[in-house]
């Protein structure tokens, strides 16, 4: 298995569009020395429609962050989000996956709403 060192920083207007939320798609539980499941959760995968990708996307997030329930279809943002690969090895070379970390994901108008205040807190200095 190969990993790009850092992943790929990326441009969230450019290449997701609007993002809103669908649903919980599953939780990573960290495996035991046994190679069993443990009981405690690595990260959660979202699933989210992407308008500038034209289909629904998977984003990983860690589970340090509570878990997500927002509406059906909120606009919500990824922060600082990246791509990486997972590439496994086959018998014809390597079978490649990407797939979509973030920080967090948060309703769009709360940052909207975040900006405003600290333009406001700035303006009153």
């Amino acid at each position: 298995m190969m990993r790009l060192a850092e992943g790929i920083v990326i441009e969230k207007e450019e290449t997701f569009g609007t993002l809103k939320f669908s649903a919980l798609r599953r939780e990573v539980r960290i495996q035991n020395e046994d190679g069993t499941a443990s009981n405690d959760i690595k990260e959660r995968t979202y699933d989210l429609k992407s308008t500038g990708q034209g289909r629904m996307i998977q984003v990983s997030i860690p589970a340090s962050v509570p878990l997500k329930e927002f509406d059906y279809n909120a606009e919500v943002e990824l922060m600082n989000p990246i791509a990486d690969t997972v590439a496994n090895a086959t018998y014809q070379g390597a079978d490649v996956d990407w797939y979509i970390k973030a920080e967090d994901i948060i309703l769009k108008k709360s940052v909207q709403y975040q900006q405003a205040e600290q333009k406001k807190n700035i303006s009153k200095k």
